[in-house]
């Protein structure tokens, strides 16, 4: 029973982390990725759908996403989908290929995104500690049913704290290397 706690709560933080990569990839640093538009949708024949649904994306330079449509018909709204997501960025559309230029980020706009990375890794780390908290109740359920010994809650609960304390130190890392992204130029 406590291998299934422990289990269960070593997959919940690792999708934490998971979870945690993905918002930092929306973040953007001024360097051209793929993934910056992955949140972003357009009406693709009456269904909301992902842009990489409709649409390859590439890195054409390390300032520019080139979006080509697989349907002449798509650039319309592809291109207006990208306009009106919350990226900031203008599209230029040449044929079925739309370039997306984009700017250098301001100093002052990389000090916000470093605040804004940081409240992310905080709210992951608060996530992980949740999840250490439903896996010490669980131990301590075990314990009130008399299912398990108190060395075996002392235990149980120590390699919990290890976890965490693994996964916390992980999310730092995440979060520094992602900071450390948006201080180069």
């Amino acid at each position: 029973m406590i291998e299934e706690i422990k289990k269960d709560t070593r997959i919940r933080m690792g999708k934490s982390l998971a979870a945690l990569r993905t918002e930092l990839a929306k973040i953007r640093t001024g360097r051209a990725h793929p993934s910056l538009l992955e949140h972003v949708h357009v009406d693709y024949y009456g269904s909301e759908v992902p842009i990489s649904q409709a649409a390859s994306v590439s890195v054409e330079d390390a300032r520019t996403l080139a979006v080509t449509a697989w349907d002449k018909t798509m650039v319309q709204p592809l291109e207006k989908a990208i306009m009106s997501s919350d990226l900031g960025l203008n599209p230029i559309t040449a044929g079925t290929i739309i370039r997306i230029p984009l700017p250098p980020l301001t100093e002052e706009r990389r000090i916000a995104l470093g605040k804004v990375v940081h409240n992310e890794g905080e709210n992951t780390k608060i996530a992980i500690r949740n999840i250490r908290r439903d896996a010490n109740h669980h131990i301590k359920d075990l314990l009130k049913d008399k299912e398990i010994s108190e060395d075996e809650d002392h235990r149980a609960e120590q390699e919990i704290q290890n976890l965490t304390n693994l996964h916390v130190a992980k999310a730092d890392e995440i979060v520094a290397e992602k900071e450390q992204e948006l201080l180069e130029f």
